[in-house]
């Protein structure tokens, strides 16, 4: 660990929105949820739900700049529970879906707590997920093709998200709780010892000026 790389996950930590998150409904081409999630990284949204009934979502770890390792990402088995753990923390849900009350995506004020409902390659949105969520947004098209690829249209709605939080000078200081801050750059400084606490049950030990664990503390 170099002094210009702490330096570098600090400052991207700073920049980080816990109130603007994707939600990918059965979203499951590896090539799709790896840009997604670098789109996510690159406007600086701090977690992304993706509803699986493996558990786990399959990003390809090489490609993407290894994005999937520096969002959160939070798995639930079904789109109700995830819609309802977001609504919960008082987030508004905005599908991605092409409907009579659909608006142009840069219509909505991002600068709210947020999630966008990315829907399957496919299919896109589900039907839960059209009723569920809090409104429809589409992306104006006036070519041939009825729409975007997912993860292209997930970026051009996460880099609206951004322009609207950049004037509101929502990157001008960091947003994370403290705890939230501490534990994720010690993951993301030390991504082994932090697995090996978890497998084991113990609290991540300090870390010194230049990023370094304290052995001492994880000795006790």
């Amino acid at each position: 660990m170099t002094a210009q790389r702490l330096a570098r996950l600090r400052a991207t930590l700073d920049r980080r929105q816990p109130d603007l998150r994707v939600m990918l409904d059965q979203v499951h081409k590896p090539h799709n949820l790896s840009a997604i999630l670098r789109s996510c990284d690159a406007v600086g949204a701090f977690r992304a739900h993706a509803v699986t009934a493996r558990g786990r979502v399959s990003a390809h770890r090489h490609s993407s700049a290894g994005a999937g390792q520096w969002v959160d990402i939070v798995t639930h088995p079904t789109l109700e529970d995830a819609i309802a753990s977001v609504h919960a923390e008082g987030f508004r849900v905005y599908a991605a879906h092409l409907s009579e009350q659909a608006v142009d995506y840069r219509d909505i004020d991002y600068t709210e707590p947020t999630v966008l409902l990315m829907g399957a390659e496919l299919w896109g949105v589900s039907d839960t997920g059209k009723a569920l969520a809090d409104g429809h947004v589409m992306v104006p098209m006036f070519g041939l093709t009825e729409s975007l690829n997912v993860s292209v249209a997930t970026a051009v709605m996460l880099f609206e998200a951004q322009k609207q939080r950049l004037a509101a000078g929502m990157y001008d200081a960091p947003r994370l709780d403290a705890d939230t801050y501490r534990r994720t750059l010690f993951e993301w400084m030390q991504p082994r010892v932090a697995a090996y606490c978890r497998r084991h049950g113990l609290d991540y030990p300090a870390l010194d000026e230049d990023g370094h664990v304290v052995w001492e503390a994880l000795r006790r």
